[in-house]
């Protein structure tokens, strides 16, 4: 009930010559713009007051020292409020806090006091604020309760304990001085395999391993002085050094379109954009691959690229940043490493990291840019690079036997898992 509240001195103030906001606008309705000086020596201390509640409700703006008129509103909400209080009339619980909150009314203690000695007199069951406020709470013998018993559990909003995993390496490898790369969802096939030095044969390319956009099919392909360095070497080797695959290298093959397939494509467009030297670069990138879906395995995938460029780095230095990586991140000492073949690197290796139910799985594939990837690229330096199959180190992380519960609607697992800091 609206009796419940009384207004208070300011308040009456408020009701007789207007809130501060409200005469301020009306200043502003004649000459648009005023002093901070005027005001204060018009409105006195009621000054600021006025300029806060008028910027808040977006009718000013302030700009040095002067006073703009931005917006000039139809009704004043706390004027009428205050209007409708003194006439016993209604109001919304929001308008009735605005005005409890700026002390322009107060609580009715009588009424309190008059509502809890009621709640007495019918049986009280529950604490309440009328109990508490008038202080009769102490006269009440409320009934005992069992703290013993366990209550009902609550869940709280939080994120997936598997994207607080994908953020907090990305917020890692951020800390250790990487720059995020990126590149488009869909791909073309150049930036994908061409410019990796994946030749057009290759059974990667073919419709069983990549999946292909049916329309549209083909994209725009980047400057011809690139494309030519890169048909090139894969014709014949060009500066390389290397004779290259010995085919005739097709543009319309490396215009088509695909999901990206894996994350190194970001390296590629990284690399051709001259990047300084010493760098390092990483993204974390959702890829598709036709593939038979297990434990282990989806047609989705996130995977972790990285690329580390300088003058004068080892194979050696890239094992060592893998192993810190796996560590700090999941927490992994040992890993296995095994030489590999990929047509962009040379060494190449895999990483394994063991499973406490599928055993040693593989989690990564690693090694040195070959001068046919970077030198087309423009880059002289040598170029450090990997790509992890994060999913894999999230099962281990996230103690799960099989990489589709990454994704899972299991309740009770999302409520009961904890999401790692």
């Amino acid at each position: 009930m609206q009796s419940n509240y009384l207004i208070t001195k300011e308040g009456r103030e408020y009701l007789e010559k207007g809130t501060p906001e409200k005469r301020l606008v009306e200043i502003l309705k004649e000459k648009e713009r005023v002093s901070i000086k005027e005001i204060e020596n018009v409105l006195k201390e009621e000054g600021w007051i006025a300029i806060n509640w008028a910027k808040k409700f977006g009718w000013v703006e302030v700009k040095d020292d002067l006073i703009l008129l931005k917006y000039l509103p139809k009704r004043f909400e706390i004027d009428d409020a205050l209007k409708s209080l003194h006439e016993k009339k209604e109001l919304k619980n929001e308008t009735l806090e605005i005005l409890l909150k700026r002390k322009l009314i107060i609580e009715d203690k009588e009424d309190i006091v008059k509502k809890a000695e009621k709640q007495i007199k019918e049986g009280v069951k529950f604490l309440t604020h009328e109990l508490l406020a008038s202080g009769l709470w102490r006269n009440v013998n409320f009934p005992k309760y069992n703290v013993s018993i366990v209550g009902r559990k609550e869940y709280g909003g939080k994120r997936h304990p598997y994207m607080k995993f994908l953020i907090r390496i990305r917020e890692k490898l951020v800390s250790l001085g990487f720059k995020e790369m990126s590149s488009p969802t869909i791909e073309l096939e150049f930036w994908n395999f061409d410019a990796l030095y994946q030749p057009q044969d290759h059974p990667s390319r073919d419709w069983t391993q990549t999946y292909s956009l049916k329309f549209p099919n083909e994209g725009k392909l980047p400057e011809n002085k690139l494309i030519e360095r890169v048909k090139k070497t894969h014709e014949d080797g060009w500066i390389t050094g290397s004779t290259g695959w010995e085919y005739k290298w097709d543009p319309s093959k490396a215009a088509r379109l695909i999901p990206r397939a894996h994350a190194t494509c970001c390296s590629a467009r990284t690399l051709a954009i001259n990047p300084e030297t010493p760098s390092k670069h990483f993204a974390i990138r959702r890829c598709f691959r036709p593939d038979v879906i297990d434990a282990t395995h989806g047609v989705e995938f996130h995977q972790c690229e990285g690329i580390v460029i300088d003058k004068n780095l080892s194979f050696r230095e890239m094992i060592g940043i893998l192993k810190t990586l796996t560590k700090e991140i999941v927490g992994i000492e040992e890993i296995r490493i095994k030489p590999d073949y990929y047509p962009f690197t040379e060494p190449s290796v895999e990483l394994l990291a063991k499973h406490p139910k599928l055993g040693w799985i593989e989690f990564a594939g690693a090694g040195i840019f070959r001068e046919e990837v970077t030198i087309p690229l423009g880059v002289k330096d040598i170029v450090l690079a990997w790509g992890i199959g994060i999913d894999r180190l999230a099962m281990i992380s996230l103690e799960l036997n099989d990489i589709r519960e990454l994704f899972t609607r299991n309740l009770n697992w999302l409520r009961e898992k904890e999401v790692l800091v």
